[in-house]
């Protein structure tokens, strides 16, 4: 049954409308947008009937921290008001309220709107995950084809993906980066965690897939990879703004060669200056390339991948990071053997 919350100051226009919702949805009650947005932060309901005029926080200023929120930001919300001015209506609407119901509501209209909106915020769901499932596919798909010019690096976007995913999980259970990372923000970064290396497309064969070691100048061509991954996919996001995955595959691509003692490239930019994306994808990267063969040299095993991960912390890697991929190396372990099974 869907989950319905109403927000009113007025007592009997809660316990009308709750009453006239009984027995259709299940129906929370809060008596001020403060309180709205704290049933809303514990569980998160199908669709919100708000009050206009209310003392403290109002219903616009409501439904504004509700929009400014991302995992709140898609509920529905009709106005449920006495006051149907056009003015009203007009700044309800620019804030993204879906609907008006005049107080105090009748029945059936209220049901129907309701009925209404719930319809259409399911079919924009489901819209949005097929365009999402295409997009991902999409842009997974390009990363393979690029990756498939070497044979020695095949499943590397697959699995450096679930690092990032493993790392960033780890990171949001012990309340690293706080103020940097969130689960909306890590889901956008194992979206785009595939096209870390797409910049790799514009490097020639010849330094791509040499079996020895690079020459000097070889390297400075193969480090434009991130300047150019940069550009591609900031290019992309500007045709396509509504993919936000792609400002984070921007960041990503451009950060995850940078080091955290500042001699890593393109910028030479250190410590928590580096995008946590990046400085997270650094260490999916490393341990990724560490445990697959290389057309210059074979693959390592667990034990020696992980002490040169260790022994980059605070030189090569946040050290935050490397002491959660420390704490939780089995599981890195378990995930590259599973990634091995699938090439």
């Amino acid at each position: 049954m869907k989950e319905i919350l109403v927000t009113d100051d007025n007592i009997a226009s809660l316990k009308q409308i709750s009453s006239q919702l009984e027995g259709s949805y299940n129906v929370s009650l809060a008596k001020s947008g403060a309180q709205a947005l704290s049933i809303c932060a514990h569980e998160r309901p199908d669709l919100i009937l708000l009050d206009v005029e209310m003392p403290d926080m109002d219903g616009f200023e409501t439904l504004s921290a509700l929009k400014k929120n991302l995992a709140l930001s898609r509920i529905p919300v009709i106005f449920v008001t006495g006051n149907r001015d056009s003015a009203t209506e007009i700044r309800g609407l620019e804030l993204g309220a879906r609907d008006f119901i005049t107080k105090p509501p009748e029945k059936s209209i209220l049901l129907h709107r309701i009925k209404l909106h719930l319809r259409i915020s399911s079919y924009q769901a489901h819209l949005e995950k097929a365009v999402t499932e295409m997009t991902d596919g999409i842009a997974v798909s390009l990363a393979d084809l690029i990756e498939c010019r070497d044979e020695n690096t095949g499943g590397h976007v697959f699995r450096t993906s679930q690092y990032v995913e493993l790392l960033g999980r780890k990171l949001l259970t012990n309340g690293l980066f706080e103020d940097e990372l969130s689960g909306d923000g890590l889901a956008m970064m194992v979206r785009a965690a595939p096209l870390h290396d797409i910049g790799k497309i514009a490097i020639s064969d010849r330094v791509l897939l040499k079996p020895g070691r690079l020459d000097d100048e070889e390297f400075e061509m193969i480090k434009k990879h991130a300047e150019i991954g940069a550009e591609i996919l900031g290019n992309m996001y500007e045709r396509t703004p509504t993919q936000s995955f792609l400002l984070y595959a921007k960041k990503i691509a451009a950060s995850h060669h940078e080091r955290f003692d500042g001699l890593g490239y393109p910028n030479g930019i250190s410590g928590d200056d580096i995008p946590l994306y990046g400085r997270i994808m650094a260490v999916a990267d490393v341990y990724d390339a560490l445990m697959d063969d290389r057309v210059y040299r074979k693959k390592m095993v667990h034990t020696e991948a992980r002490r040169i991960i260790s022994n980059g912390s605070r030189t090569q890697f946040d050290p935050r990071i490397v002491e959660v991929f420390d704490a939780f190396h089995i599981e890195f372990a378990e995930l590259a053997r599973q990634g091995a099974l699938i090439r």
